[in-house]
């Protein structure tokens, strides 16, 4: 399907905004060592333990983990490329360092943060499609039940 291209660059603007803003927020604390500055270690830990979890919510079966444990993959990967070389909050504080906002710098960055997104996209849908699709009709109402609350699997 073919988008129109105020519809591409609102949600392109949309993206950068969002990716700006979780810089700007990643400045101010840190998640309790799983935030912006985990190893990849920690990271695939986290990633493994939230996959266990939500296969278990689920009740998955073999194929249905795969599916998740892919998508869990590919999401991750779409994070590492979306942080890029680099601090995220070193990258924001270059914005501020002098007597004006760095506006070039700050467009620069959330064009490349832009890019990166848009290239690793139709994996990461791919991967999210073949995920929901191999669920039954209970486990898309689970997924869409969830979605509704606000919250997560924590809450249930």
């Amino acid at each position: 399907m073919v988008m129109k291209s105020w519809i591409k660059r609102s949600l392109a603007g949309l993206f950068g905004a969002a990716i700006v803003a979780g810089s700007l927020s990643a400045c101010g604390h840190r998640m309790h060592g799983d935030g912006w500055g985990a190893s990849t270690e920690r990271m695939a830990e986290r990633r493994a333990h939230v996959v266990e979890r939500v296969a278990r919510k689920l009740e998955l079966d073999a194929a249905q983990k795969a599916k998740l444990d892919a998508l869990a993959t590919r999401l991750a990967e779409q994070r590492r490329t979306l942080m890029g070389e680099g601090d995220p909050r070193e990258q924001v504080r270059a914005l501020v360092a002098g007597d004006r906002f760095d506006r070039a710098a700050a467009q620069a960055l959330v064009t490349q943060k832009t890019a990166a997104l848009n290239a690793g996209s139709p994996e990461l849908v791919a991967a999210l499609g073949d995920f929901y699709d191999s669920l039954n009709p209970a486990q898309q109402q689970q997924v869409r039940d969830f979605l509704q609350r606000r919250g997560g699997w924590h809450r249930s």
